[in-house]
């Protein structure tokens, strides 16, 4: 299954974003810690870049992503020509205290009360980026709720002397180009459900723990892991947890949503999905299957070719 969603509101929002980044000097991408590089929008680099703006990006969540990724990933993104990266949680006074210096340092040149810095903040949806708002002016004013897409409209605030921020409403792309970034987008609830099937994005899920946390998935559900692949790690937490139809049936639907409740409640460990180093094998993979399947279709225009040419002659 290769998991799509762009409802309409997004491509207005692109639009918007679009004439909004003409007069900002600074973009700040809210990404999930625990998967940095598939929860980064490439329209919203195309857009920064194309108006030559710095970026502050914050690995929020990152209470819920594996330290050790998480530093790999900092040290990777910082890397990155006009880029700083921070990792951070949102409910953390500590962390969100940090980001107005951040944001300072990276346009230095808009920092006082006749030019202020105008700051946009961007990201996918149901990263915590209102959460995030919401913490840094110590007041709710952005919606906030466990669905992605939640807010819809752009919104400006006053965040301090000589700052402003443009908050933008989550935004997908509209076409996710690798299979493995839509099944991580599912499982950390980015994409509508209406997208998705729970059981095989559950399933994905399992087999990305089965490759690099095994224990913690041996331990939170009492499993022997030998020969299990995601589908089976589904079917043995439905018989552990007793989730069946009537007439006993597994109701793998209900033990989909358990696997995935505990990954993005953090309820399983800390844990992340990716690191740069399976990043960079997935998208060698990715190079090489496309190259395969260009090969093979060459092949094919081939034979049929010369099988027309064959037509033609006894013609």
């Amino acid at each position: 299954m290769s998991i799509q969603w762009f409802p309409g509101h997004m491509n207005s929002a692109r639009r918007k974003a679009a004439e909004t980044m003409e007069n900002t000097d600074l973009v700040v991408e809210v990404l999930d810690a625990r998967l940095p590089a598939a929860s980064s929008n490439p329209m919203i680099d195309q857009l920064r870049r194309f108006r030559q703006r710095p970026c502050l990006k914050l690995l929020n969540k990152s209470d819920l992503a594996d330290p050790v990724a998480t530093e790999a990933w900092i040290a990777h993104l910082n890397r990155l020509p006009g880029v700083k990266a921070v990792a951070l949680s949102s409910r953390k006074p500590s962390d969100v205290a940090r980001i107005p210096a951040l944001c300072r340092s990276l346009a230095p040149h808009r920092d006082n009360n006749t030019k202020p810095l105008r700051i946009m903040i961007m990201g996918i949806p149901n990263v915590g980026k209102s959460s995030l708002i919401n913490a840094m002016l110590k007041r709710r004013v952005a919606a906030v709720g466990d669905e992605p897409a939640v807010t819809k409209n752009q919104q400006r605030y006053d965040i301090g002397p000589g700052m402003t921020l443009t908050d933008t409403p989550g935004m997908l792309w509209p076409k996710i180009e690798y299979p493995g970034d839509g099944y991580m987008l599912a499982a950390s609830h980015a994409v509508g459900t209406n997208a998705v099937l729970e059981e095989e994005v559950a399933a994905a899920l399992a087999d990305i723990l089965l490759a690099r946390y095994p224990d913690l998935l041996a331990a939170r559900y009492k499993l022997e892991l030998a020969g299990m692949d995601g589908v089976a790690i589904v079917e043995a937490v439905a018989k552990k947890r007793g989730c069946r139809m009537k007439g006993g049936e597994l109701d793998l639907e209900k033990a989909a949503l358990i696997l995935l409740t505990d990954y993005r409640s953090g309820t399983l460990g800390r844990i992340s999905l990716e690191t740069p180093e399976t990043r960079a094998a997935m998208l060698a993979a990715h190079v090489v299957t496309a190259q395969d399947d260009s090969d093979s279709e060459n092949e094919a225009n081939g034979d049929a070719a010369g099988d027309a040419g064959d037509d033609s002659d006894r013609k």
